[in-house]
């Protein structure tokens, strides 16, 4: 192998600047690379911290003061992207003890410097589970390639839509053409291929 296959993940250590919000850091990231950004974990002190906290629905906590990073994850998808596929969860230490956490929904300003552990991608698949019985006996739970007629990547579609959920087929998605297979009119999933294909307007 003499150059990266585009399916591979690499890895990335960030440091965001003390005083700069962590999550739009990282979003940014992954808008200007035109990759998704897997966080795997962080550290280091932030301030000013606005929280969905799990044990109360709805209830947005806004915290102020000084906390240390016990645990960061998250995912950032440059778009198109499916919702709820985006966005950082982190738990946090107090300065008497006290843990707090819960998904971000607003600013995350680094104390001081924070250091990010994260892996990238340039491709990623969407799965819509469970597997329907009719996809996984008639098409093998693959979707329909739709060809262009000029030379530009085919755009890949969905069909059938659950209750509750947004249809994928109404966000455009592009698969370069290196990973289709020969004479193939089909495939098993929806695939986002950022890094080979110009970005859909929003």
């Amino acid at each position: 192998m003499t150059r990266d296959s585009p399916n591979a993940l690499r890895s990335h250590v960030m440091e965001i600047a003390g005083g700069a919000d962590v999550a739009e850091s990282v979003a940014q990231f992954a808008r200007r690379r035109q990759r998704g950004v897997c966080v795997l974990s962080g550290s280091g002190s932030v301030a000013n911290v606005t929280l969905r906290q799990p044990a109360a629905p709805g209830a947005v906590v806004a915290l102020h003061g000084r906390f240390e990073i016990l645990s960061l994850t998250g995912a950032f998808l440059p778009g198109p992207a499916p919702p709820g596929s985006t966005g950082l969860t982190v738990y946090l230490a107090g300065g008497q003890g006290q843990v707090v956490g819960g998904s971000v929904v607003g600013s995350l300003i680094a104390a001081g410097p924070v250091m990010v552990i994260a892996a990238t991608f340039a491709n990623a698949t969407y799965e819509r589970l469970p597997l329907e019985d009719d996809e996984e006996a008639g098409s093998g739970g693959q979707g329909h390639i739709q060809s262009g007629a000029n030379n530009s990547p085919p755009a890949i579609g969905s069909s059938g839509q659950q209750a509750g959920l947004p249809d994928p087929s109404s966000m455009p998605v592009y698969l370069p053409p290196n990973l289709m297979q020969s004479g193939a009119q089909q495939l098993g999933h929806d695939a986002y291929a950022w890094a080979h294909a110009a970005r859909p307007p929003y």
